[in-house]
């Protein structure tokens, strides 16, 4: 689910290089990393999504749970994370620091995130029991 957050930080990213490559967690990890319910659009549709966006050059799918084999194999001069994050959480950081790449990490966007959006969704959505009052 493509929200503020993402489009945020895309743009941000794409204004440290000349070309911004986005890779994406396969579905089979999202749910690893994520748990069973998630992802909520498969990979293909995410990256088509994602490829669609003008600010974005490139859309790769991988399928291990952290992206240092992608990034050792691409070895961008900067990897760009989400500013929820901390160079220290990043088990790729080592990776990307191992041949002399940056790590950037972007401005935070509060109060928006995929858990949030669902939360939201799954709060407003009429409980069984309620789709079905008044019929008879």
């Amino acid at each position: 689910m493509l929200h503020r957050g993402h489009t945020t930080y895309l743009e941000q990213a794409r204004q440290l290089g000349d070309v911004l490559v986005v890779a994406l967690n396969d579905d089979d990890s999202v749910r690893r990393l994520k748990g069973p319910e998630r992802p909520i659009n498969g990979a293909e549709d995410r990256a088509a999504v994602i490829g669609a966006l003008a600010c974005v050059d490139y859309v790769t799918v991988f399928g291990t749970d952290t992206p240092i084999p992608l990034i050792e194999r691409i070895r961008p001069d900067v990897y760009a994370k989400g500013g929820d994050y901390t160079p220290e959480m990043l088990a790729e950081a080592e990776a990307v620091r191992a041949y002399g790449g940056e790590l950037a990490m972007l401005d935070y966007v509060a109060h928006h995130s995929t858990t949030a959006m669902v939360e939201r969704i799954r709060w407003d959505a009429p409980q069984p029991a309620e789709r079905g009052a008044g019929a008879s």
